[in-house]
């Protein structure tokens, strides 16, 4: 069969423009992007119908509305579509395309800090302040009470010290800037001695030596890889070392045979020598976790209060907040920073400030911050609470689709987000068994709904975890997950 002729059978991109759909289209997105939309569609179906394997078929395969050729062959049914289908397929690829790339998701991993779903998620007061600090004006660089021009992290800096104890703090986009601002406002072009057990990989394959030489500090490595001690560090010291820097190894652990110095001691070597002794601590936390029945992780107070003249942390992680890079400590090293070049590019934004005023303020209050603050909501939420969770889910999905094996178990949650990667907490999940698909296919389709559900699948199972899913959601996720359920198919386009 010469597919040419069947490719001429296609509508004319002029013909489909004088569509009432088609014209309607226009009226909505502009004539220049439907006739986009309506080529690329067109498009589409050529290279179907020239990757068709049929060749010559029979009346009976090809169907009732099947046409002939013009040469004894038959073209099958469906393959040629009504004009009327192919501006309903634009349009279907324009309301697809108009959509927000950034996306709301239902987080249904279990991952508390999901790095791939943007970790922390803000609480009310959170978004509050950020959608009030976007709505107009704001007086981010002006001194209300003195009429002239003022500095942005005046408003969170003195939070941040009341919170943590620093004598002050200011903050940039995220704690690799932090700790690149830390290193080349104090020690450009010095040393700065760290143990070789401390020199992480994080996120995205940056590395801690790779951050230090964009500052302009030089690496000067200690110790071995699982055993460092203060001796190590005081052999290290020349006339050119300018910084001791410790970084929490806060994504991965080293067990066995080990030994690693302790704030108290760097502090102690860093006053002898005179000498800022600077801590990387990841994933700032600013209370207890062993409240939530996790083992302890030094909190950022602690930190301080150990002697260190400088910490550093994520604000998107534990702490619950935006991304940001805190750095808190004493006051004429934050002078250094404030007044250093870099800070200009790597300064927050005028959302991001409200969104950390905000929780910092909640931390002003721990009760408050725990009720409050997401991250520390999903932590504090007990078993029994997310098996009852579960168990309402699970019966709104079996009384709308029978189909599929439905059950609630136990599960693990995780914090994620490269904190305390061997913590493990309890949780409960909705655990489906889809028939008629497999996992893969039934959890492609959970991605694909208005506002998706990511899952995770183990032995053909899809596991939705309950911890990630907030008493606000609840309702919203039962819907579209019962509805996913009951209805394998949804319009789909070229």
């Amino acid at each position: 069969m010469d597919k040419n002729l069947i490719l001429r059978k296609l509508p004319r991109v002029d013909d489909l423009l004088k569509e009432e759909g088609v014209r309607e289209l226009c009226m909505i997105y502009g004539k220049k992007e439907v006739l986009r939309a309506v080529r690329e569609e067109l498009d589409c179906l050529r290279r179907k119908i020239l990757s068709e394997p049929w060749s010559n078929v029979s009346r009976d395969e090809a169907g009732e509305t099947a046409e002939y050729d013009g040469m004894k062959n038959l073209i099958p049914s469906g393959l040629i579509p009504s004009a009327e289908k192919i501006a309903e397929q634009a349009a279907l690829r324009l309301e697809e395309e108009s959509q927000l790339s950034l996306r709301r998701v239902f987080n249904a991993t279990g991952i508390i800090l999901h790095t791939n779903l943007g970790r922390a998620p803000l609480g009310k007061r959170q978004m509050a302040a950020v959608l009030d600090a976007m709505s107009g004006y704001s007086n981010l660089e002006y001194n209300l009470s003195e009429g002239k021009r003022g500095k942005r992290q005046e408003h969170y800096a003195k939070l941040i010290s009341r919170v943590t104890g620093a004598e002050a703090a200011v903050a940039v986009n995220n704690n690799a800037a932090a700790v690149t601002l830390i290193l080349s406002a104090l020690a450009r072009g010095k040393e700065v001695i760290v143990s070789r057990g401390e020199l992480i990989e994080i996120g995205g394959r940056f590395r801690i030596p790779e951050v230090m030489e964009q500052s302009g500090a030089v690496l000067k490595e200690t110790g071995c890889t699982n055993r460092t001690r203060i001796r190590d560090y005081e052999k290290a010291v020349t006339e050119n070392t300018g910084a001791l820097l410790k970084v929490h190894t806060s994504n991965y652990k080293i067990l066995g045979f080990t030994e690693e110095v302790s704030v108290e001691e760097l502090a102690a070597l860093g006053k002898k020598y005179h000498i800022p002794v600077i801590v990387d601590l990841g994933s700032g936390v600013l209370t207890d976790l062993e409240k939530f029945g996790l083992s302890h992780e030094p909190t950022v107070q602690e930190i301080l209060q150990k002697g260190a003249d400088i910490v550093c942390f994520s604000g998107d992680k534990l702490l619950g907040g935006p991304q940001a890079g805190i750095i808190a400590g004493k006051q004429s090293y934050i002078k250094e920073m404030e007044e250093h070049p870099l800070m200009r590019a790597f300064r927050l934004d005028k959302c991001t400030i409200a969104a950390l005023a905000a929780t910092f303020r909640e931390y002003l209050n721990e009760e408050e911050a725990c009720e409050n603050i997401p991250v520390l909501k999903m932590l504090s939420r007990s078993t029994d609470e997310l098996w009852a969770q579960a168990q309402e889910t699970a019966w709104e999905i079996s009384s709308r689709n029978q189909e599929n094996t439905v059950t609630v178990e136990k599960s693990i949650s995780m914090l994620g987000g490269g904190s305390m990667p061997l913590e493990e907490i309890p949780s409960c999940a909705v655990v489906i068994e889809p028939k008629g698909e497999n996992a893969e296919e039934f959890a492609r389709r959970l991605a694909e709904l208005p506002v998706p559900i990511i899952a995770h699948i183990k032995n053909n199972r899809v596991i939705l975890d309950m911890r990630t899913i907030s008493e606000e959601e609840l309702n919203d996720f039962k819907s579209y997950l019962a509805g996913a359920c009951e209805n394998r198919t949804h319009p789909g386009r070229c």
